[in-house]
């Protein structure tokens, strides 16, 4: 088990240069029953995922249908498929009422089985655009492909719900069925993250730590407020666990030490407002909690490979 910090060290710093002792959880917004204010929806806007377009695929024998560049989901309706995801050499054979998700928008094929008997497959393919996984770890750190099996229950229900308005607004589309599409694109993407997240094949990820009730609220604090000059105990506080408690908790449930994942969310956040915003590379430093331009470079360079300037040229359109 990760071992639990013994403070941040070599902390950026706050833009005031002090910290508030206090930490006061309702000061930042906190729900103190452990509850955070719908921190999914926001880690999901932070990655800059909206759904796209439905099609319905029915291919002759011997296809092999290439996907790449947005994210993917494919509900199997019928039959049996193939799927090869790029850099996995190891193919999935899926089937009816199998639910496929590939959230970082990576390369994979969908091909027949090359056997002639059973039923032709027939699927759904929604698309959604994404942000640039390499600029968010929150993309980056999901797994390439998530394939959900004999799904039951209200999960079952909800997925099914959802496969049908997709059908409805495909086959006869009518004003603001792109808006609709695009709106249940999204609710079955957020309903396949949560069911990963609770299952057994899921490991230690932000994911898990946001749905966590113990470890939500530090998650929630560290995302809405990152130029914070957070310490292990002002985010133990907010969580209502002590120091070493939360920590370890904190450790298991996403994977990473609480300072590790802080200087992750500053960078990510420091590269969306290089990306979106005119705003000076100091200015932006301070912005997400570093008093130093030049060690926030360093940390940039680091993660990114160039400097923050060359970086925000070359993210630009």
């Amino acid at each position: 088990m990760t071992a639990p910090p013994g403070d941040f060290a070599d902390r950026p710093g706050s833009p005031a240069g002090t910290r508030d002792e206090s930490a006061d959880p309702a000061a930042l917004g906190l729900d103190l029953g452990g509850r955070t204010d719908d921190l999914l929806s926001e880690l999901l806007r932070s990655a800059r995922l909206s759904g796209e377009r439905i099609v319905a695929y029915a291919p002759p024998a011997a296809f092999s249908i290439g996907f790449a560049g947005v994210g993917s989901l494919h509900i199997v309706e019928e039959g049996e498929l193939v799927l090869r995801v790029d850099n996995d050499p190891d193919p999935r054979h899926l089937t009816r009422g199998d639910v496929v998700l590939l959230p970082r928008g990576d390369g994979h094929r969908l091909c027949d089985t090359g056997r002639t008997a059973g039923a032709p497959a027939r699927w759904l393919c929604g698309t959604f655009a994404i942000g640039d996984p390499q600029a968010s770890h929150l993309l980056r750190s999901l797994p390439a492909v998530i394939v959900l099996r004999d799904v039951s229950g209200p999960a079952l229900e909800g997925l099914e719900v959802a496969r049908k308005m997709l059908v409805v607004e495909m086959r006869s589309p009518s004003q603001g069925s792109a808006v609709m599409v695009a709106r249940i694109l999204d609710l079955v993407f957020i309903q396949i993250l949560r069911l990963w997240a609770a299952g057994p094949d899921a490991e230690p990820n932000w994911l898990a730590g946001a749905l966590d009730p113990q470890t939500g609220p530090a998650l929630s604090a560290i995302h809405r407020h990152p130029g914070r000059d957070w310490a292990v105990e002002d985010l133990a506080r907010a969580c209502n666990l002590s120091r070493s408690a939360f920590a370890e908790r904190f450790a298991a449930q996403v994977g990473t030490p609480p300072a590790t994942y802080l200087a992750l969310v500053r960078l990510d956040t420091a590269a969306d407002l290089l990306r979106t915003t005119s705003l000076p590379v100091a200015l932006i430093a301070r912005n997400v909690g570093y008093t130093s331009e030049a060690a926030f470079s360093r940390a940039f360079k680091n993660r990114y490979g160039v400097p923050p300037a060359r970086w925000r040229q070359s993210a630009r359109p």
